[in-house]
């Protein structure tokens, strides 16, 4: 069996390099390498936001964080990535 440790101590969340919206998704490019994407409808003020103030993320503190200035929103990619949301997934009926 083989198995792989990580030493927490030396262990790094991955940053945002850059963040982008397209339709009410905002999606991030991680320094990992990954891209992951969340529906702006699991958070409260990017939920009731227009599209053009969706539109204005800016990411911040050495890409560990997105800012929404006009709607005073800060939110935490370590948090995205690790899927905490405010906001249950919206259901279609």
């Amino acid at each position: 069996m083989n198995a792989t440790t990580v030493n927490a101590a030396t262990a790094v969340e991955p940053a945002a390099l850059r963040a982008w919206v397209e339709g009410r998704m905002v999606f991030l490019e991680l320094s990992d390498g990954r891209i992951v994407g969340f529906p702006a409808s699991r958070f409260q003020r990017l939920k009731g936001a227009s599209d053009e103030m969706l539109q204005k993320v800016a990411v911040e503190l050495d890409g560990y964080a997105l800012r929404w200035e006009e709607l005073d929103e800060d939110i935490t990619v370590p948090g995205v990535v690790a899927g905490h949301f405010q906001l249950p997934p919206e259901t279609t009926a």
